[in-house]
This record gives structure tokens, sequence and C-alpha cells, in this order.
């Protein structure tokens, strides 16, 4: 049996080498008949004419609107310093704050942005802080430098060194940050009046006893704090008001205390009295036991250095019945883990989330999850008490959980030319070793994916004789597989018969029939030949809407990766 095997990879593999050698030669060929249209193409063409900028986008692509359909309001924009690929370096260089904000002129987000923005520009003007924008479909060069991938994306540089803007977008919050980030970033606490009224307002702070309210403790306690965008910092030499904050005001200073309105309500911090490991602990310990989620607080859970999480997902009329059984599993995870909370009836947060993560129906579901790294997803089988979270979680933190994928149901019959994919036989249709495997992955409200459609079907059709290959498509929204990563819709990848063990091919082509059928000349493991369909006679004036057609599959061609 393993000589068979060994002989099936072994003619493979040199039917690959022989498919390279001839593909010079026959790709020469006359390839226009794909490319020419029929009924098929003049249906979609009129049903996905305007689909292309009707997508509803996710966050920071989303938005897309033709700017004729847009009427912006008035504002002044004269205090925004407008940037360009051959000044952006000089200005970022000679002003120590810089907020730049990448935009695309048809980007609904950023031109709800631009008022907002323009406002906090004048406001903070003679700030020594200047506000500037730059627009990313003009200046590519610097777009590439700094991986803008969506719009608007907003960087706020220090000396030169930047970091993500990672508040809301009004013209009060881009203020408030941006003067915690220049400003002294720590305020002093010098009576016990002050003391109450600073406890009575904050939901969660950082003290710092120090020695002195100058002088290198109070530098480095304020450097941490530029690094916490949603934590205010206080520092004191009193002990009376230490011992308000509940330090021992016989404790060895410099002693640093976080207080936050919430079960957990003290953490104190051991560490080297240093701006990093301030921040780092910080960081670990600003989130409660169990964060119930909302849009507010997305960043504070998916960027947080602590990448696992425990999510667990119930109605709002459940969430007082599971909260506390949650909030006690929490506390052995410390530092290791996030708990989250989400509510799945929320139409605002917990519904999208619950929706990302395969989530239905109204029973309690608890899910592990690896973060956006991998985004591998493990679900908890079982009654959510605090001893079996405990197990959960302890089998996650030792990789011992077997990964969930989600799936639509395998369709009962998969005849035509183009072969639905779902994850639960991704497997078996393209990790076929004896087929060559063309996936698209998509989305139902992509534009983009709408656009190419009509193109992918007929590539499909042309090849259908062709039984070594297979064209195939998967809803990226609704399916997962390991092997299947996209970053973007359309994606589309090519897995090579007799040699699925390694990544498949990101294919990069031009969106036409012939540029994909030329890909698969050069790239299929098993050689394929086409033959060329019998010409019929045209019916008169048919010439004109070839080349009208042509041109609008022409048209698809252009580079982009495309929604997220």
């Amino acid at each position: 049996m393993r000589i068979l095997i060994l002989l099936s990879l072994t003619t493979l593999l040199f039917f690959s080498s022989l498919s390279h050698v001839l593909s010079d030669e026959e790709l020469d060929e006359d390839l226009t008949f794909l490319d020419e249209p029929d009924e098929t193409d003049l249906h979609h063409h009129h049903h996905h004419h305007d689909a292309e900028n009707e997508s509803d986008l996710e966050e920071d692509f989303s938005g897309y609107e033709h700017q004729e359909s847009y009427q912006p309001p008035e504002f002044d924009e004269k205090d925004v310093v407008v940037l360009k690929d051959n000044n952006f370096t000089d200005v970022v260089n000679n002003n120590r704050f810089v907020l730049v904000e990448f935009y695309a002129p048809w980007c609904g987000h950023c031109q709800a942005l631009a008022p907002e923005y323009a406002a906090a520009a004048t406001e903070l003007k003679g700030e020594n802080v200047v506000l500037a924008k730059i627009d990313a479909t003009e200046e590519s060069e610097v777009a590439q430098k700094f991986d803008v991938q969506g719009f608007p994306t907003i960087y706020f540089f220090i000396d030169g060194v930047h970091k993500t803007y990672s508040g809301q977008r009004t013209k009060e919050a881009i203020v408030a940050w941006i003067k915690k980030k220049t400003g002294p970033g720590i305020h002093n606490i010098t009576s016990v009046d002050d003391a109450q009224s600073i406890l009575a307002a904050e939901t969660k702070l950082v003290l710092g006893f120090l020695n002195s309210l100058v002088g290198p403790e109070s530098e480095e306690l304020a450097a941490a704090s530029r690094l916490e965008d949603d934590v205010n910092f206080y520092q004191t030499v009193d002990p009376e008001v230490a011992k308000l904050f509940h330090l021992d005001v016989n404790v060895k200073r410099p002693a640093l205390i976080l207080i936050k309105k919430e079960d957990e309500k003290l953490n104190h911090f051991d560490g080297q009295f240093g701006k990093s490991a301030i921040a780092d602990f910080v960081s670990l310990n600003k989130l409660p036991l169990v964060t119930v989620f909302t849009r507010e607080n997305a960043p504070e859970v998916f960027e947080n250095p602590i990448k696992k999480q425990v999510l667990l997902f119930v109605t709002s009329n459940d969430s007082e019945k599971f909260l506390p059984v949650f909030q006690e599993a929490a506390k052995s995870f410390k530092g290791k883990l996030i708990f989250v909370l989400v509510e799945t009836d929320n139409e605002d947060a917990g519904k999208p989330v619950s929706e990302y993560f395969g989530i239905s129906g109204t029973a309690p579901k608890v899910l592990a999850y690896t973060g956006n790294d991998d985004g591998k997803k493990f679900v908890f089988d079982g009654e959510v008490t605090v001893d079996k979270i405990k197990a959960f979680g302890e089998d996650f933190l030792e990789d011992k959980l077997k990964p969930f994928f989600k799936s639509d149901p395998i369709p009962e019959s998969n005849d035509g030319d183009v072969k639905i994919v779902v994850g639960n036989n991704f497997d078996e249709i393209v990790l076929d070793e004896s087929k060559d495997v063309l996936l698209e992955i998509y989305a139902p409200w992509c534009g983009h994916c709408q656009h190419l459609e009509p193109i992918y079907n007929k590539l499909a059709k042309h090849l259908r004789s062709v039984d070594s290959l297979v064209i195939a498509k998967m809803d990226g929204t609704t399916n997962e597989h390991p092997r299947a990563k996209s970053d973007g819709f359309p994606t589309l990848l090519f897995f090579p018969a007799g040699n699925k063990s390694f990544d498949p091919i990101t294919v990069e082509e031009d969106r036409t029939v012939v540029a994909f059928y030329k890909f698969l000349k050069q790239h299929a493991s098993i050689p394929f030949k086409l033959q060329k369909p019998t010409l019929t006679p045209k019916p008169e004036g048919s010439d004109a809407k070839e080349s009208s057609e042509t041109k609008e599959n022409q048209s698809s061609n252009t580079d982009v990766k495309d929604e997220l």
C-alpha cells in the first residue's frame, strides 16, 4: 500500500514539473473565447452593477459611499495640516506631538470624523500639538510604510514614534485624549478632602505614594500614565491620603495601588517602580474579574496584553444568574485569562459578537478564544458551574482542548460548476490530494465579491469538464477552517494536487477569466487541456455589446484587497 501511495505522489510531482515546462508554450494560445459574454454575464451585470458600493462593511472599511451621495456639513479645516509623501517625515520629526489621520475621500466614517477632527485641531491650537491628515489613496508611499489597512486610521506620534489613537471620534474625546498624552499625566493629591472627592468620582484609578512629588519617581509614574488611555493616575506624599487609599502609612515608598469599583477592589503593585512595569501592571489588572462586553470597552478586551479569553454568552435576563459563577471562576486565572460576559440580545454589541463567534439560541454557552493572532475557538460542553468552568480554563491554558470551527450545513446537492465548500466538508473537497482546487473565500455583503461572481462562474463553466480541477467557494462569514486564512474578501487560494500539506498559493492575478485560466495552467499539479468551443454565428450588433462587456470585465482588475 505504501508503495502505491509513493508511486501516486511521484506521478503527481512529475506532472507538476511537466506542466511548468509546457506552460510557456500553451499560454500563448488564443484564449479570447474565454471572455466572450453570454446571457449569464448580462444578467449578473445588471444585477450587480451598483452592488460594489453598497456593502455593509465592518468597522474600519465601512461607510463606502459615492462622494456625490454624501453631503458633508460645513466646517473649517484651517488648523488641520495637510500632509503629502514629500512633507510627512519633516512634519513628524520637527514636532514632538503629531496626530495623523489616514483617510480616503470616499470613506463615510472619514467624512463623519472630519468636522470633529477640525474642531479638535482648532481647540488645541497653541497646545504644542499638530493635528494633520493625509489622503492614503493618493499618498500611497506613507500609507504602505505604516501598513494602513482601513479608514480612518489615526496614529499619534511622540518624538517620531507612533501608537494607535484608541479614543472615540468626537472633538471632546480627541481633545481629552491628547491632553492626557501631552500633559503632565499625573495629578497631585495634597488633602484628604481632595482624596475623598476623587474616590467618589472615579471608577478606577492609580495612586502612587511617593517620597517626593517631583523627581525620578514622579517622572516614572507620569511616563507610565501616558501609556494608559483609560485610567487616571494620581500621586501623593501625605500618609493620611495614602491611608484613605488603603495603603499602609509605613509602607516602603514608592508604593502604588490600583483601585476599582468592582468586586475585586484593590490591586497592590509589587514590581520594580519603572514606567514599563507600572504600565503592564495596570493593563493586566484594570479590567474587572468579568468584563460585560460593550462597544466602548471592546479595545480593552481585544487589545489587552492577555490574549486568551473565556467568553460567556447569555441573554440579558440570565446575566444576573450566571455572572457570580463566572466571577468566582475568574479569580483563579488573574493575569492568565480574560473573562468576558456577552449579552446575546444586546443589539449594539452583544449580537454582532455572538454572530462572529457562531453563537445562536438563548441557552448559555461558554467559549474559549485564543485572541486575534490565530483566532482559535474552543466550545465548553457542560453545565455552567464554578468547578467546571475552572477545569475548562485549566485545559485551555494547557492546550488540551479541541478547536471549534464554524460551519454551515453541508449542502444536500453540490452539482453546480462552482462547488460549495463549508467548514465541515472542507477536508473532503479542498484537501482532496487528487484534485487541484481553486477556492474563493467571500462575504455575502462584499461588493467586490458580487462583481467577481459572474467571472468566477464563467471560469467554472469553461472548466467543468476537467475532472482533476475543482472551482469552489466558501462563505467566510459563516464557515471556518484552519487552512482557510483570509485577509479580506474576496480571498482566492489555490491548493495544488498532491501538495495539500503546504500552505496554499494566494491568487493575486487580474480578475478576468483569461488571467485565472493562465494561473491554473501554470500552477496545476495535474496538466489539463481545454478545448476551444465550436464557433457559432453571432447576432448582428453583438460585437459592440461584447466590447462593452469585455471592458466591464477588465474594470474588475483593480488591485483591491478588499472588504474586511
